[in-house]
Formats: C-alpha cells, structure tokens, sequence
C-alpha cells in the first residue's frame, strides 16, 4: 500500500522532482562519467543536512557547482546507486558540471525538524537559521571541501525547489553567480494550496505530504496518502462537505493541516512564510522560468521576476512557455497540454538555448561578454510561437475594456443591464466536467469550456467573430460589479479563445471532443469574496447590495486570431478545483456548520469590466 501510495505522489504534478530534462540519448551511461559522493554538511546550528555530490571523472579541469536543494529526497542512496540523469538537463550534464543534490532540513536524510514554507528570519544571530543560511551554509562548505570546483555556484528547482532556489537569493553566498527558479513557489496563500484565498481541494491530498513530521533520517517515507475510496473526486468532496468531516483522515499529527484551519486569513502566519517580499537587492543573476498553463505555480514566476526587477540591479530575465507544470524539464516531442498542441521540441530548444547558456555564461565564462538572450521570452499561445520582449510587460500595449453587456455580449461601453443566476452548493460547477482521483490534472487549464457554458448558473458573454487578429498581453484585470442575496460568495472569471467552427483535431485531441467551436481556457482565476477588500480582515457582503470585487487574472501572451471569438465566463464555483463557499458568513469556513451551506442568487451587473492590454498593431 505504502509503494502504491508512493508511486502516486511521485507522479503528481506537483511533487515531482524533475530529475531528467530531453531523454533522447539512452546510451550515456552516468557511472562512466561521474562518481558520487554523499556527506552530511553541518549548518551552523550543528544540524546535519544530507547531501550529494556528482562530481566528473575527468579530473583535468575545473568545474562549476549547480545545486537543487529539495524537501523530495535527493535520492538513489547509498554506495553505487545513481541517477541516470543529473542536473537542470543533460547538455549541462553532458558538458561537465559538478551536480549536487541536498534534502532540506528535516527531510528524508537530513536531520532537524521540517517547516513547510520556513520564514526568513532577517538580521539572523549566532545559530538563528532559515532556508537562506542553512542554503549558505551548504555553499560555503562546498566551495571549500569539493575538489576541482572552479568557486561558481548555481542552483535551479521546479516547484518546491524553486522555492528553495528563490529563497538562495536572499542573503546569498558570495559564490552563488547564477539561480534558475523554476515554477518557483513564492506564497501558499496565492500558489498551490490557496488562490486569493480560496482553499485548493485539488491539493488537500499533499497535505500527508507536508504535514507530519519524521522521528530520525530515513530513505522511506513515513507519511501516507489517503485513499478516497472511489474514483469519483467531485463526488468524494461533495460528500465530505464541510471541511471538517475531513479531519477523520488528518488528526492532530497532521502539522499543516492543523495550520491551514487555523489561519484560514493571510495573517502573520501566511505572510511571514512568502518569500517574494525579501527579494531585495539581488546579487546573482537570475533566470525565472513558468509554464502559462501551470495549474500549480503561476503567480510565483510572475511576481518574482517583477519584484527583482523592481528593487535589484542584476541580470534578471523571464521565461514562459506553452508548458504545464514542469513540461520544460523533459521533452516529448510534441508539446500539447490537454487537447491543444503548442509546437514540437519546445523544451529541448528551451534547454539548449537558454538554461544551458545562462549557466555556463555566469559560472563557465565568469559572467564575461555577451549573452544573447531576451529580457522576456514568452510563447504566445495563440498565435504559437515564441516572442522576445525588451520588458515583460510589453510597452507597445493599449488597454481596451470590454463590458459584460446583454444578450451575452462583450461591449465597448458599460450598460444598465444585469444578468442572475442560483449558486447551489448541493450542484457546483465542475472544473473539468471529467470523473477523476487526481491532484490538479495539467488538462484542465486550456479544457474545453462548453460543457460550463451550457449551465445556467455559468454567464457568457463574447465578442463577434474577430475580422483581425487581436494580442493580449500582461495581466488581466476583471473590475466586477456584483451582488449576492446571500453574506459570503466566490467568483470565478475565465477568459476563452472560441475556436471557428472548421478547427481541426490535433492529434492529442480526445476522442469524444472536436476542436470545432471548441472552448479553450486562456486564463482564470477566483476571488473568495470575503477577501475583496482585505486578504487579512475579511468582510460578509451586505445581502443585495451592489458591491466591487477586483481580480488579477495572472499574465497572458495570447493572440486571438481573426475568425475565432475571445469569450468570458463568470461563476460562483469551481469544484472541487476550490472548496465550496458556503454563501453564508462564517468567521473560519474550515469550521463551518452543513446549514450554513445555503443556495442563494448572485447579480453580475453591466457595468462590470474586463481590462486587457493589446499590442498596437
């Protein structure tokens, strides 16, 4: 049960540690080429975190150390045992670089006790530590105790290893040139298990994952997942509202999930443990990398690269493809994301052309002469293919505003109109109208909407069939005007390319759907309602009252092309993707009762706005 439980998590997408990048040479055999070594570095309270080293054979020059610190073991252990693949992606491996792996504090091999999203502890003293000094601590003793090392150090991660690679920038070792994070996690309030405060169901799961704590350094897990009994998620949820019937299977033991009950505001806990508000005045040069369909790990890469690029002056330069969470770190030939295809060897084009060239730029070259990359270099997932921007966002941008007029129209002014629809708890709108037991499948952020489009409590508005091709870049503001008969709400918007109705398949298309007039997901987002004002002091709607709610809909760089239609979509659930609001007020809806669940009527009003930045053509 344990290996099968195990096998699960280590698939999911959010817990995988992507050791291999593009697989096409089967032949290199890692033990002709590498030795490893595993040690234990002590930091400086005298904790001991477990580390490997994948040194080169060829002894006959200097190499650069680059590092991926991780809470998903950094295993094989033991004598002999070896990855078959090592490093960001197997050019770097190929070209001789020293590769070293850690278990963060407190995981698997390491010891200490593990803290889920560890708060930085600025002006630290004597053995005051966090994921910076123990992240320096390891450096230094590197760069001292490994032989052939040239005294560059770069460090990269996708997911939780990119957070710890964020988190190496603050007060970084002066040996560290170069950090790549990667769908780094920045805020668990905005990333992964919250969206605007809206608890993620699709992650309750991991919660085993992060939450128990081990007695003593192992190479087993000592958590399990729990099985839902079914393979009916939305059915599983549904029966297990409210929240608390969830504590028959995380009782007390469960560390987190103990911490999301308790916090369910951003309050200290919350934001003493982001990490983006520390990134000031980086030293290394930085390359973030994001995936514009990463169901985990969108606001992070976004928000990191604008605050460095805000408070620091260093290389600074931002990634994004047409990739799910991940999808960058390996190479499948075509890459597709659901039933959309995107482009053929994007991640290996990726892997040689830029991670490749800006480690060995700073670390191999010393940081010396040119490196032709874009400061932005980001996919437009419409009109498919890559652009390079001089600043992200692009200045040769207008705004334009669409209203949600009448007849399911998007408008150019704002109208008098209002639309209604019934929110039901006891029927939420899925959001991904399949039967599944999975964590967030990658699929669903370019799904096919029809299915919601056709529900009455889902409104549409859409443009005409566009006569020109129309470039939608940057954030996407939805400026809503709306009320509820109810004291507590969540509202979800989406924005949709429509397909013309002669699209063809691609071959990665399911078989029950076409892609005529098929409803691509570009971009979505939820508000818990509650939070409109405040993510700190929540606030109950003032039943029929006409009320703002203001979302960020994360970056785009998206054409519209002539002869499809750009659509929205506004809802009040989105399951069991988020939990159920119970649409009455309740101060902990962790803690909320089975009657505060109350069907109610929601208003989206006419002069609600949706902002959009659009290149000048």
């Amino acid at each position: 049960m344990r290996l099968y439980q195990r096998s699960i998590l280590y698939t999911c997408l959010l817990f995988i540690v992507f050791h291999v990048t593009a697989q096409n040479d089967d032949a290199y055999d890692i033990k002709e080429h590498y030795t490893k070594t595993e040690v234990d570095i002590p930091m400086r309270d005298g904790t001991k975190l477990h580390t490997t080293i994948y040194s080169p054979k060829d002894t006959s020059q200097e190499y650069p150390m680059i590092m991926q610190r991780t809470p998903y073991s950094s295993r094989p252990y033991g004598e002999g045992q070896m990855r078959s693949k090592v490093g960001p992606n197997e050019y770097l491996m190929k070209e001789g670089n020293i590769i070293v792996y850690q278990d963060v504090r407190g995981r698997w091999m390491s010891e200490g006790k593990y803290d889920n999203m560890r708060a930085y502890i600025p002006n630290k003293k004597a053995k005051e530590f966090d994921e910076s000094s123990d992240t320096y601590d390891t450096i230094d003793w590197l760069i001292k105790n490994v032989d052939n090392n040239n005294g560059n150090v770069g460090m990269w991660g996708i997911s939780y290893p990119g957070f710890y690679s964020v988190y190496s920038l603050v007060d970084s070792h002066p040996a560290l040139k170069a950090v790549s994070p990667q769908a780094g996690i920045s805020d668990f309030f905005f990333d992964d298990f919250h969206h605007n405060g809206a608890y993620l169901l699709s992650y309750w799961r991991a919660t085993a994952l992060f939450g128990y704590q081990k007695d003593e350094p192992t190479t087993e897990s000592w958590y399990e997942l729990p099985g839902l009994g079914t393979q009916d998620q939305y059915q599983f949820f549904l029966e297990h509202t409210p929240l608390s019937s969830l504590d028959e299977y995380y009782k007390e033991d469960n560390e987190f999930w103990q911490q999301l009950k308790d916090h369910p505001n951003y309050d200290e806990f919350w934001e003493s443990r982001g990490i983006i508000q520390h990134l000031d005045d980086v030293k290394p040069a930085v390359m973030v990398v994001g995936g514009l369909f990463d169901a985990e790990d969108l606001y992070g890469p976004f928000n990191e690269y604008k605050k460095i690029e805000k408070t620091s002056n260093t290389y600074n330069i931002l990634v994004y493809g047409p990739w799910s969470h991940g999808d960058w770190a390996r190479e499948s030939g075509r890459q597709s994301v659901g039933n959309v295809y995107f482009g053929d060897s994007l991640s290996t084009r990726f892997q040689q052309d830029y991670e490749t060239k800006f480690f060995n730029h700073f670390l191999k070259q010393n940081g010396e002469g040119a490196l032709d990359l874009a400061e932005a270099h980001i996919y437009d997932t419409g009109k498919r293919e890559w652009t390079d921007y001089n600043q992200w966002p692009p200045k040769n941008s207008v705004e334009k505003t669409f209203y949600l007029g009448d007849d399911q129209e998007l408008t150019t002014q704002p109208t008098a109109t209002k639309q209604e629809f019934i929110s039901d708890p006891e029927k939420p709108v899925s959001y991904n109208n399949e039967i599944k037991t999975v964590f967030t499948p990658r699929e669903y952020m370019t799904g096919d909407q029809r299915f919601a489009a056709r529900r009455p409590d889902v409104l549409v508005y859409e443009t005409e069939v566009l006569d020109a091709d129309l470039s939608v870049v940057g954030e996407i503001e939805a400026m809503l005007k709306v009320a509820t008969t109810g004291s507590a709400a969540d509202w979800v918007v989406k924005v949709i390319d429509v397909y013309p109705s002669d699209a063809e398949n691609y071959p990665e298309t399911m078989d029950h759907l076409k892609m005529s007039n098929y409803h691509m997901m570009v971009r979505s987002e939820v508000m818990r309602g509650r939070f409109r004002n405040s993510f700190s002091k929540p606030e109950a709607f003032e039943p029929n009252k006409k009320t703002d709610v203001n979302i960020t809909l994360q970056g785009v760089n998206h054409t519209f092309k002539k002869g499809h239609k750009m659509q929205i979509q506004i809802q009040s659930t989105w399951f069991p993707l988020i939990d159920l609001n119970p649409q009455t007020y309740v101060d902990n809806i962790f803690r909320a009762e089975k009657e505060d669940f109350q069907k109610q009527t929601h208003t989206v009003f006419g002069d609600s706005a949706i902002k959009f930045s659009v290149l000048k053509r």
